[in-house]
């Protein structure tokens, strides 16, 4: 168990989920829907996912009632209004969403006001796609929801749609995974079973992360990456995320930031905040990493090619404090206390 699992019983709950992983498991989605005995399906797609979404749409058919290929990140109020508009003027009766965590997102949003059964195709390495999470954003402020009926209850995996992924998006998008394995092991909620899922999923990521990114055609190194992030996924599923998370969330919808890049920035510093509180955690990184695991992170962020401050990402240093004293006045659970001075020099740190 992890340093933060407190004495008495804990709670472990598993959300009903059903699975399809491996080559050409998006060629089973159309029986998928039948199953679920749709004859009206919505299919939503990030653009970056154009070419597998068109495939899907051919092979639905008939089936096939509407397209929307607009999600945004941080799933915008406004943008699920519109897809809604879409889905009810279609009379969709399923939602299947393929894409990044804008196109799962905005699947669960439509869902939780619809009830829609969903079907998700990740193409990245998100995770969002087994969790009850949902974050949406209004007027610059992000907020974050946890509902069992927010679950898709098909996720399907399969390897070669992350073929296409950009070299810079692998790597953000992996490090989003590891945030939320590494954030789970130091869960005040954590169990033997989330332990043990994020344990794998870390040493999944750190070991293959680096030779997808060396040949980012090595389809087995994909598949174990991508099986690393659905285990991250389920720890996010599973236990209640701390600092990083509430950071991310915070600075995300405040700046209309990029999810992946900024979880995959803000990580290595988060890591280094919270590590000297959890010390049993931080043996089991070090022994994962091989080595420091805070230095293996940081190696990781700093070969990223696009942004890797916040600095670089347009935010303005002036308004770290403000973003920090929103955090430290609702603060997450997290083993490591943080005021607004602390937090803000984290950010710091990061800018």
């Amino acid at each position: 168990m992890s340093d933060s699992a407190s004495s008495g019983v804990t709670v472990h709950e598993t959300l009903p989920l059903r699975v399809l992983a491996g080559l050409g498991a998006r060629h089973e989605i159309p029986r998928e829907t039948e199953r679920l005995g749709a004859e009206r399906v919505l299919l939503v797609s990030t653009r970056s996912a154009r070419g597998p979404a068109d495939e899907l749409a051919a092979a639905l058919g008939p089936g096939l009632a509407a397209r929307f290929d607009g999600p945004v990140v941080h799933t915008p109020v406004e943008v699920t209004r519109e897809a809604l508009a879409v889905a009810e003027r279609a009379g969709a009766d399923c939602v299947v969403a393929i894409g990044g965590g804008s196109a799962i997102g905005l699947a669960k949003a439509l869902s939780g006001r619809t009830g829609l059964p969903q079907v998700a195709v990740p193409t990245t390495y998100a995770g969002s796609e087994v969790t009850p999470n949902l974050g949406e954003t209004e007027n610059g402020v992000k907020t974050t929801r946890r509902d069992p009926a927010l679950a898709p209850g098909t996720v399907v995996y399969d390897p070669q749609l992350t073929l296409t992924m950009p070299k810079g998006l692998t790597l953000t998008s992996a490090l989003n995974a590891l945030a939320h394995s590494v954030e789970a092991l130091w869960a005040r909620d954590a169990t033997a079973a989330s332990d043990g899922l994020a344990s794998e999923s870390v040493d999944g990521i750190l070991t293959t992360l680096p030779a997808v990114l060396a040949d980012p055609a090595d389809i087995a190194a994909r598949e174990r990456l991508q099986s690393a992030a659905w285990l991250a996924g389920l720890c996010l599923a599973q236990t209640r995320m701390g600092l990083h998370h509430q950071l991310a969330h915070v600075l995300g919808g405040a700046f209309d930031l990029p999810h992946a890049e900024l979880h995959a920035l803000l990580l290595p510093h988060v890591m280094g905040f919270n590590l000297p509180a959890v010390p049993r955690t931080a043996e089991r990184l070090a022994r994962i990493a091989g080595g420091d695991p805070v230095a293996a992170v940081s190696r990781l962020a700093r070969g990223h090619e696009g942004p890797t401050t916040f600095a670089e990402l347009g935010v303005p240093r002036d308004g770290l404090r403000e973003a920090a004293e929103r955090v430290a006045a609702n603060p997450y659970p997290n083993p490591r206390a943080a005021d607004a001075d602390a937090i803000t020099d984290l950010l710091r740190q990061a800018w």
